[in-house]
């Protein structure tokens, strides 16, 4: 059986794309699934007729189950690496029927005395190419294989000092730029979105827009 594929930051330059996770259509019982699992029972996102109760066309998806995509996104990418924050910002809401694809790409990387770090913009949109989720994540790699086996057989790591090298250094390749969320708050998300009316389209309540998974676990092999 072949070894499973690993990333090491030798291979990785800023702009890189990860390869785009298209998940399946969000459907009722997926969420009643990730009820169950999360212990998150909150009847907006398994009670239709609650959900309508409260103004809700139909119940819809938990942020951190979109949450959970990006970094399913992430931890396929990175195999072998560290992740060192991960942090995300919800947008718009995910509805039944609604396709997630997740999106990333490589902003930054830099490395300094054995330790080596790669900055990922990650994004999802929906099969209208909206907008769902921004965020960001930092993963610590081996700088090789030769450097991953120096250090598993008790060595000291190989040191290159690698100067930061970030996107926002540079002007971005103008395909990047059009594919990568704007900033500048829901007001330009939703312009960029082409959402024309409000009224339409139901907001989740302005309780956490952010979130952040605490310090850092082994990316799956």
């Amino acid at each position: 059986m072949m070894p499973a594929r690993k990333l090491y930051f030798e291979a990785i330059r800023v702009g890189d794309e990860l390869p785009a996770l298209a998940k399946a259509p969000v459907d009722r019982v997926q969420l009643s699934r990730y009820a169950g699992a999360s212990g998150d029972f909150n009847p907006v996102h398994v009670d239709e007729l609650y959900a309508k109760s409260v103004g809700m066309p139909s119940v819809y998806a938990p942020g951190m189950l979109v949450m959970g995509m990006l970094g399913q996104l992430i931890s396929d990418w990175a195999r072998g690496g560290q992740m060192r924050r991960y942090n995300v910002r919800f947008i718009k809401m995910v509805w039944p029927g609604d396709t997630v694809v997740c999106k990333g790409r490589v902003s930054d990387r830099h490395g300094s005395g054995g330790r080596y770090f790669v900055e990922i913009d990650l994004w999802a949109e929906n099969q209208k190419g909206e907008l769902l989720m921004k965020g960001s994540s930092q993963i610590q790699l081996f700088y090789s294989l030769e450097d991953e086996n120096r250090q598993r057989s008790g060595q000291s790591p190989i040191v290159v000092e690698v100067p930061r090298e970030s996107l926002s250094s540079a002007a971005a390749p103008a395909s990047a730029t059009s594919a990568a969320p704007s900033e500048g708050g829901d007001e330009a998300d939703e312009r960029r979105e082409g959402v024309t009316s409000k009224k339409t389209v139901p907001r989740e309540k302005p309780a956490a827009k952010t979130a952040t998974l605490p310090s850092a676990k082994k990316a799956k092999k």
